[in-house]
């Protein structure tokens, strides 16, 4: 498989693209206004202690107070995962009471392993992670741990004879994937890398008031060289020389033998327009995601997850119903696990597949879902066909999505994805018009509008309004008004000028009170 990864750097936005065999499945993004803080530690000051929820919410200088569980309070010392303090953990261990252990105003050195999403501020955790570009060092613990996609036994050993060795007396270690085959002098130096940056944590704390930045993560470039960049990588291309020149110092110290893979893009076209990753990033907003031969998948975030509904679409087949539904499954669990890595989908996902007879069909399908997912860089859990015909899976939120990040709610529909048609408009203004006249005897009246109600109301409903001005001895006339959104409208006296829908509800609720 060829991997390539190419940067679009600006000053204002730096935009990544992780490409296989010429296919973009992973987007990052930072704007110069909006920088990730995932890793970055603070000194922060505790808010608020629940003790019914064993979490604290610690001021760290932000908008909202991050989050922390008394979960990520300690280090645990049986965890041989490669990146350990990355989105928090729950295993069934001893954690102890939040509240024996912090008090409101204490201060507290934290580490955001999630970035705030929607209302939630961001997750933190006081079991301090520092990657290197081979290890990962945690101040709190004692044990070596290995990564576990190293599979080779002797490898294995090889690796933590050579840590062993160079190790300072305190901190905890994990072996990254890519410190495979590398040389006894990579790890010393990703030690001395290590030690050193804790010694600066340790000095900056003494010297800062809670709440404050105490280490601040390498930028997402660099960050994504050292966390991303392997000897799997075919090459890594970027359009700024500044940013271009930085990877190429920071490769020649840690990953001499990555260096003549960084290329510096001189072409005329922009670099995403180059490697066709623009159209890529449009389409990405899009519920519809058309896949070969003709079916599609419809994409949909809810508040509590996301929903994936498998469609033949134009797919017809050429043999038998149960073998074009099956072609169709197949094609969407590989389009699932891109899309998933693509937009960045976090939480709760549910996979609706086509439904199938077969019961072999049904393991070769959720194996194929399985197999791509593999290549997914996010911690996730899928749980098998369910009686329903659907696939439940979970995948590790670190960061708000690609949708989130691209796009604002709409003002207009407000989140709902639609807004009121005309007719039912019509008929609720029809409704309040005839209980006014009645409360409030109102002889001359005026609907203000938006344009496009108004000019129903004149054009389709004409019939509807002489009859109530008929019924009710009334003078109404229409009103367009730009400013008002399609489901808003005022039904004002031309009398005395009062907004009497404003009236009418003060009454209603004068009424239920007494």
């Amino acid at each position: 498989m060829k991997k390539e990864i190419i940067i679009n750097s600006t000053p204002h936005e730096v935009r990544i693209a992780m490409l296989e065999d010429g296919e973009v499945v992973e987007l990052l993004m930072e704007s110069a206004d909006a920088k990730r803080i995932v890793g970055n530690v603070y000194l922060g000051k505790v808010t608020s202690v629940k003790p019914g929820l064993q979490a604290a919410f610690v001021d760290i200088g932000m908008e909202r107070a991050g989050f922390l569980h008394a979960s990520d309070l300690d280090h645990d010392d049986s965890e041989e995962e490669e990146a350990p303090a990355r989105g928090g953990r729950h295993r069934q261990r001893m954690v102890p009471n939040i509240g024996d252990v912090l008090k409101v105003g204490d201060p507290i050195l934290v580490q955001v392993t999630k970035e705030p999403i929607s209302t939630k501020g961001p997750r933190l955790t006081a079991d301090i992670s520092l990657p290197g570009r081979y290890l990962v060092m945690m101040p709190k613990g004692r044990h070596i741990g290995v990564s576990r996609k190293i599979e080779d036994r002797r490898e294995r050993v090889r690796l933590k004879q050579l840590l062993q060795k160079h190790r300072t007396e305190e901190g905890a270690f994990i072996i990254r994937t890519a410190a495979t085959s590398v040389s006894e002098n990579a790890i010393k130096q990703d030690v001395a890398y290590l030690g050193n940056l804790i010694r600066k944590i340790a000095q900056a704390r003494t010297e800062v008031q809670a709440p404050a930045l105490v280490h601040e993560d390498v930028g997402i470039v660099v960050g994504l060289v050292r966390d991303i960049f392997k000897e799997d990588t075919d090459r890594l291309v970027i359009d700024d020389k500044e940013d271009y020149e930085r990877l190429v110092a920071y490769a020649k110290t840690f990953a001499p033998e990555l260096k003549g893979r960084i290329r510096l893009y001189r072409g005329d076209l922009p670099l995403f327009d180059e490697f066709d990753i623009e159209q890529e990033i449009r389409r990405s907003l899009d519920k519809r995601v058309w896949m070969k031969k003709g079916g599609y998948l419809i994409i949909e975030p809810t508040e509590a997850l996301v929903s994936i509904d498998v469609n033949t679409g134009r797919f017809t087949g050429k043999r038998n119903q149960e073998d074009t539904i099956l072609q169709t499954n197949m094609l969407a669990a590989r389009e699932v696990a891109r899309q998933l890595r693509l937009r960045d989908v976090g939480g709760i996902i549910v996979i609706d597949f086509i439904d199938m007879e077969n019961e072999g069909n049904k393991k070769r399908v959720f194996n194929e879902l399985r197999t791509h997912l593999k290549r997914d860089r996010a911690r996730h859990k899928v749980f098998q066909v369910s009686g329903l015909g659907l696939v439940e899976m979970s995948r590790q939120r670190v960061r708000p999505s690609l949708l989130s990040q691209l796009s604002d709610p709409c003002p207009y529909c407000r989140e709902t994805g639609k807004v009121l048609s005309m007719e039912t408009m019509s008929n609720r203004i029809e409704r309040l018009v005839h209980r006014i006249a009645i409360v409030f005897n109102e002889k001359r009246l005026q609907i203000q509008a938006n344009p496009v109600l108004a000019l129903y109301l004149l054009e389709e409903r004409p019939e509807q309004f002489r009859e109530l001005c008929r019924t009710f001895d009334l003078e109404l006339n229409v009103l367009d008004d730009g400013t008002l959104h399609i489901e808003e409208f005022r039904i004002i006296s031309l009398g005395s000028g009062k907004d009497l829908i404003a009236e009418f509800e003060k009454k209603t609720r004068a009424g239920q009170r007494n």
